[in-house]
């Protein structure tokens, strides 16, 4: 199980540094995700990264850094900071479905990429889903919700989509799909963690009812063309 809990304070950097490091872009100051998977960055400090940042805006028009804040060139704005909790389990998550969970593949793509985009389509690209695996629950031969791996390093990977289509929320699927891949991620003797909106009261809720425990604010900036 993990022990250099420090790399979850800059989980970007060390995803792309490890695990992820064929879809990173190394400025050497600070790096990135390509943003056809996820639009994201992470530094070490903010000195001299105006120039890589810049470099970066010219593939993507709005972007994200995780953790500490950046300084960016005069033709781009940083738009908000979102707080996030940053949350991490340790133990698997017990209880028998009631759905049955599919693993999502290529011949799922269009129905993942039509879900996300009615409730989670700023984070979400169309290779996200080629970072980890990917689980859903259908209904009639509607993909109704899913939950995923994105960030991944060489101990930790991040439980990430927990998205529930909003005609089908409060029927338990997202319980379902965050426990199924906590424990699929622990089964590898990795260690999950998730990030999570502070104001999102009803998520944090669920979370710490599965037994995630708050390790940490973490800041989102968003970065902006002017």
């Amino acid at each position: 199980m993990a022990t250099d809990n420090h790399k979850l304070d800059n989980p970007v950097w060390y995803s792309v540094s490890e695990t992820h490091k064929n879809f990173g872009i190394d400025f050497g100051t600070i790096k990135f995700y390509h943003p056809d998977y996820c639009p994201f960055g992470g530094l070490i400090v903010a000195e001299n990264t105006e120039n890589h940042i810049s470099e970066y805006a010219k593939l993507v028009n709005n972007f994200h850094i995780i953790g500490n804040k950046p300084t960016v060139p005069d033709n781009l704005k940083l738009d908000h900071e979102l707080i996030c909790l940053q949350m991490i389990i340790h133990e698997r998550i017990e209880g028998e479905n009631k759905d049955q969970i599919v693993k999502l593949g290529e011949n799922h793509l269009d129905d993942l990429l039509g879900l996300v985009k009615i409730v989670y389509p700023e984070y979400f690209k169309k290779k996200t889903s080629s970072l980890g695996n990917y689980y859903g629950i259908y209904k009639n031969n509607q993909l109704v919700a899913v939950t995923g791996e994105r960030m991944q390093m060489d101990e930790f990977t991040e439980v990430s989509a927990v998205i529930t289509h909003p005609e089908h929320t409060g029927k338990g699927y997202a319980k379902q799909l965050v426990a199924h891949t906590v424990n699929a991620i622990l089964k590898q003797s990795k260690t999950p963690f998730l990030h999570v909106a502070e104001s999102n009261i009803g998520a944090i809720k669920l979370y710490e009812k599965l037994g995630f425990q708050t390790r940490a604010k973490i800041s989102v900036w968003n970065i902006v063309q002017k």
